[in-house]
């Protein structure tokens, strides 16, 4: 699980996928039609363009990324300073701030939300796998508050964009173990996203992808985290691009 200070165990695994090429072919109908004048010039044949798969793990270096792991791959696009973990997302420092992971764009399936983030032992609901059972379970869910969902594009695919933050009157050392739990892979346990902070907040996109949903976050665990960083997240959060191709 993946908290202010705790690294995610979900794994995504990537591998490069070819993008495309155009090949040109010269018919011909004799020997004598097919001379050199008439042969394809190099402009007219593109090569492949390939994209690097998402790292496990370990410092990554800047550049395009291909993230499998949901029924249709993702590219993201991460400048220098970040760090992956587990295939599931990455993270970075806010080097005046105590906390590790201080700024994450992260990515997993979320399969149950609790009905109420703070009482979620017994709680936890199996969620359709739909883009729009989900932002209803988190519209729905007690002990946190989330803005109105509004519909993007992410790509080739549409989705929904909301921000999610905790109540204003909780008191997270009366939750259960000590924490919120927003989402869980689990029915029986958090194993998920959870808050132990109140100044926690996340930027949620659920993207639909033919009737399955990813889901992708961006999140901060104190409101005064140094905006230049906020920023980057910001930046590869929005150069997630789903494509209909891959």
């Amino acid at each position: 699980m993946w908290t202010s200070n705790r690294r995610s165990r979900a794994t995504h695994g990537g591998r490069s996928h070819p993008i495309g090429v155009a090949v040109a072919v010269l018919a011909c109908s004799g020997l004598s039609a097919c001379t050199a004048a008439e042969a394809p010039s190099p402009a007219s044949t593109t090569e492949a363009r390939t994209v690097a798969p998402f790292p496990e793990s370990g410092v990554i270096d800047a550049g395009t990324y291909l993230v499998t792991g949901y029924p249709v791959p993702f590219e993201i696009t991460v400048p220098d300073g970040w760090v992956t973990y587990d295939g599931s997302g990455l993270g970075k420092d806010d080097p005046d701030l105590p906390d590790e992971w201080d700024v994450a764009v992260t990515f997993w399936p979320a399969t149950h939300v609790p009905t109420d983030a703070c009482a979620w032992r017994g709680a936890l609901v199996q969620v359709d796998p739909t883009a729009e059972a989900f932002v209803d379970a988190m519209t729905a869910q007690a002990s946190t508050v989330i803005t109105p969902p509004v519909k993007v594009m992410v790509g080739d695919y549409s989705g929904f964009e909301f921000d999610h933050a905790v109540e204003s009157d909780v008191d997270i050392t009366d939750c259960d173990g000590g924490k919120l739990c927003i989402n869980s892979n689990l029915a029986q346990d958090c194993d998920g996203r959870g808050y132990r902070n109140v100044g926690e907040r996340e930027t949620y996109r659920v993207v639909d992808l033919n009737g399955e949903r990813a889901v992708i976050t961006m999140g901060q665990p104190h409101e005064s985290i140094d905006p230049a960083l906020t920023r980057e997240a910001r930046a590869i959060f929005d150069s997630i691009v789903f494509r209909s191709g891959e």
